[in-house]
C-alpha cells in the first residue's frame, strides 16, 4: 500500500509536465518531474514508494516499457498511464503490463485525482485484490449474455459499426448496450471497464 504524497511525473512534453506538477503542487501533492523514462529509472531505486505519472510515447523508452521494467525491478511504484491518442488496445496493454489506471490527454483533474486516491491503495493485501476479483466476477455475471459478447468485443477493440455487423444488429442498437452495460458495472470510463474487464477474468 502506497501513502507517499510525492508523485513522479514523467513526460517528455515540458509544457504538460509542467502543468501535471502545477496542477499536483496546488492539490497538496509534491512532484517530481522527469523529461524520459530512462531519467527516471537512474534514481527509482533510491526513491520511496509513491505514485508514477508516465506519458505512453516518449523517446528512449516508452510509458509501457516503463511499467514493464518496474515490474522486473520488484519496485512497488503504482503507475498512472496517460496519453494523448487513446486507443482500447492500449488501455489493455497498460492494465496488463501493470498499471493501476490509463487516462486521456488533457487529462482531467477530478479524474485524475481519483485515480491518485485509487493508486495510493493499489497493491494492497492479497485478499482485497481476491475481493476485487470478485467484485468484477459479479458484475459481470449481472449482464446478459449479449451484453458480455458486446463487452467482451469493446475491450478487444471492435468499433461500434463492426459490432453491429458481425452480430446483425443496428449501430444504434450496440450503443444502447454499451450503455446498459457501463450502467451495469459501474464504469465511467474506457480504463474503468478494461480494469474490471481484467479482474473479472474475462480474456482479453
Amino acid at each position: 500500500m502506497v501513502r507517499a504524497s510525492e508523485i513522479y511525473v514523467i513526460d517528455d512534453d515540458e509544457a504538460v509536465r509542467n502543468s501535471l506538477g502545477f496542477l499536483l503542487r496546488t492539490t497538496g501533492f509534491t512532484p517530481y518531474l522527469y523529461p524520459s523514462a530512462l531519467h527516471f529509472l537512474d534514481e527509482c531505486e533510491r526513491l520511496r514508494p509513491a505514485c508514477v505519472i508516465t506519458d505512453v510515447r516518449m523517446p528512449g523508452m516508452t510509458g509501457l516499457e516503463l511499467v514493464r521494467r518496474l515490474q522486473d525491478l520488484g519496485l512497488s511504484h503504482p503507475v498512472i498511464v496517460i496519453t494523448g491518442q487513446s486507443t482500447v488496445r492500449m488501455a489493455v496493454d497498460a492494465m496488463k503490463a501493470g498499471a493501476c489506471d490509463f487516462l486521456e490527454k488533457p487529462v482531467d483533474e477530478a479524474k485524475l485525482l481519483k485515480a491518485l486516491l485509487a493508486a495510493q491503495n493499489w497493491r494492497g493485501h492479497t485478499s482485497s485484490q481476491a475481493r476485487e476479483q470478485d467484485r468484477a466476477a459479479d458484475l459481470i455475471d449481472t449482464l446478459s449474455p449479449r451484453e458480455q459478447h458486446i463487452l467482451q468485443l469493446v475491450v478487444s477493440g471492435k468499433a461500434n459499426k463492426v459490432m453491429a455487423l458481425a452480430l446483425g444488429i443496428s449501430p444504434r442498437t450496440v450503443e444502447v448496450h454499451r450503455a446498459n452495460l457501463m450502467r451495469k458495472l459501474g464504469a465511467t470510463s474506457l480504463s474503468e471497464l478494461v480494469r474490471i474487464s481484467l479482474a473479472g477474468g474475462l480474456d482479453v
